[in-house]
């Protein structure tokens, strides 16, 4: 489980289940556990404190590169 912070504020945003290696690129919204503080216009996501973190696609968000910071552990499988 991954939680996602803002680079810029370091205020948390959410909780995301991540499969596999590698970087995130986008997150699936289905995927995604719990929801901090994120605002959503205009098909973009932002932090609250103004920031854009990623676009709006549908199924997932591809995310916006070095827009936030994550740490935890990811699951290896698949």
């Amino acid at each position: 489980m991954l939680t996602f912070k803002c680079a810029a504020c370091r205020r948390k945003l959410w909780k995301y289940f991540k499969i596999g290696k590698g970087e995130v690129v986008r997150c699936h919204k289905d995927r995604i556990k719990k929801v901090f503080e994120i605002d959503e216009r205009d098909g973009k996501v932002f932090c609250v404190c103004g920031r854009p973190i990623g676009v709006d696609k549908e199924g997932h968000y591809r995310m916006i590169r070095n827009a936030c910071t994550y740490s935890g552990t990811k699951d290896p499988k698949k």
